[in-house]
């Protein structure tokens, strides 16, 4: 989540709070350039072997209370078990009481483990404790109410036995859920008895909101505290604000911090630019296949077009050739009857000659019939290759707009990758910021640095992030817009920040 440091104008950070936390976080942070804090190995190897060492003890002594709370109470219950008629059964009572706790409660432990839950082991495990507890009670010469005194000795072992492995569950459990991040910190006592309200509503969203660290929901609040006073300062008041401005305010009761409210505008104009993208992009690519569709059938209209244009020349060829083998025919039969009445009448042959020269003059009709006949099939010919052509173009033309959509497609494709990347390197860059951050604020407290010096360290990050360590290049506006303070004040800072950052400040 990307937020720039242009959101929240601040004023130099605030000293700690009245009540600082009383349980101690464990944090790892990098290496502190601060000579001010020696570090000494010596006393820490020492305190590490202290604590083994009560560790080991703890263990024994526990192994140990645990061993005799079992041995009184077997030989209590089992001597009770005698007088109340379990005749055989006698000596494995006490054994099925006192290790049904422990498998009870170990059950317990393995199911909340695994992450299931079955809350009838713990009632178990507990009437078994007070079960015990009671026969123990009981099994003196006399009545709890006779003999108050010695029925209380009798119990003592029972109790050692079940504060033992109470104490080893509640060890594991804590264990492992710290180990895991899954269970939350308590609020400190005192905290409690000195703000009991506030307290209540910050343990409260700790609960509502899942905050496993009693550190951060501490600076959670005091963060949130710190961005209403200076939108005081800034705006005079907080209805005076603007709507973004008091994002913050009104997100808090949902669990989101000052940083990520304030990044909700930017993230809704993001989504809102991603949608009107893709958008875009999906009524390009409707475009482009209607595109494709209207070639397809300009494509086959066309073949279809010289399919029909190509018949119909064949069929004009095919009966202009049987009209000439007609007209000859005739002519050959009219040709014949003229010879044979030439050669029946001589009388006629003029007339025949006459007749002759008639047919002669249709034969060449009729050649010249044939001939312009020819040049239609060749016409017709043509006609059908340039069809065919103007086919073969079309389905050019569709196969290059089929290339185009798909290089389109292509193009969008790296883009949307180039943008996932873009987005990602930015997330990165400013997880790395907030990381820098926070390793700086914890060696300022370490170092117990004043409120100047940590802005003055502030502004020096800043200007090694956006800056490259040039301390000029970042005007006294954007200084005073970042920190509230005046121009003197702000040139100020930015010559301590550029002295910093020479002596070889790194965050």
């Amino acid at each position: 989540m990307t937020v720039t440091t242009a959101h929240l104008p601040l004023t130099p950070p605030p000293a700690a709070p009245a009540s600082p936390p009383a349980v101690p976080v464990s944090r790892a942070p990098a290496a502190v350039s601060s000579p001010a804090v020696p570090v000494s190995r010596a006393p820490r190897d020492r305190s590490a072997l202290a604590w083994k060492a009560l560790a080991v003890v703890a263990v024994l002594g526990a192994v140990v209370v645990a061993g005799i709370g079992f041995a009184g109470s077997y030989s209590a219950l089992r001597a009770l078990a005698v007088d109340k008629g379990f005749g055989d059964f006698a000596p494995a009572f006490p054994i099925g009481v006192d290790a049904g706790i422990i498998v009870a409660l170990a059950l317990d432990l393995h199911f909340a483990r695994r992450g299931l839950s079955w809350p009838f082991l713990r009632p178990v495990a507990h009437g078994l404790t007070l079960a015990t507890i009671y026969f123990n009670a009981n099994a003196g010469q006399h009545s709890p109410a006779e003999d108050p005194v010695a029925a209380a000795m009798h119990a003592v072992m029972p109790v050692l036995f079940v504060v033992a492995v109470e104490a080893a569950r509640y060890l594991v459990i804590r264990t492992s859920g710290l180990a895991h991040g899954t269970r939350p910190d308590g609020v400190p006592l005192h905290r409690w008895m000195l703000a009991p309200l506030p307290t209540f509503g910050m343990w409260r969203r700790m609960r509502l909101w899942g905050l496993t660290s009693y550190a951060e929901a501490v600076d959670r609040d005091q963060a949130l505290r710190v961005y209403r006073v200076m939108l005081e300062r800034k705006h005079g008041s907080v209805r005076k604000a603007p709507s973004d401005a008091r994002l913050p305010l009104t997100m808090a009761r949902y669990g989101l911090t000052v940083d990520e409210a304030l990044a909700l505008p930017q993230e809704a104009a993001e989504r809102e630019q991603r949608r009107r993208e893709d958008e875009e992009a999906r009524k390009a690519a409707e475009e482009i296949r209607a595109a494709e569709r209207a070639a397809k059938l300009e494509a086959s209209r066309l073949r279809a077009a010289g399919l029909v244009d190509a018949a119909r020349h064949e069929v004009t060829a095919s009966t202009g050739a049987a009209e000439v083998r007609a007209r000859a025919t005739v002519t050959a039969v009219e040709r014949s009857a003229a010879l044979e009445t030439e050669a029946l009448e001589s009388a006629a042959a003029a007339e025949a000659r006459a007749r002759e020269a008639a047919a002669d003059r249709a034969a060449a009709e009729a050649r010249k019939a044939a001939a312009e006949t020819a040049a239609a099939a060749a016409e017709t010919e043509r006609a059908a290759r340039e069809t065919e052509q103007a086919t073969r173009e079309a389905e050019a033309r569709a196969a290059e707009a089929e290339a185009r959509t798909a290089a389109a497609e292509a193009r969008k494709a790296t883009a949307d990758r180039a943008a996932a990347e873009a987005r990602k390197a930015a997330a990165e860059a400013a997880a790395a910021a907030a990381e820098t951050e926070l390793r700086a604020a914890d060696a300022e407290d370490l170092a117990r640095l004043s409120p100047r010096e940590r802005t003055v360290r502030k502004l020096a990050r800043i200007v090694l992030a956006q800056h490259g360590g040039d301390a000029d290049r970042m005007s006294l506006e954007a200084i005073t817009d970042t920190f509230g303070v005046a121009t003197g004040t702000a040139s100020q800072y930015r010559q301590e920040a550029a002295r910093l950052i020479q002596d070889g400040y790194r965050p």
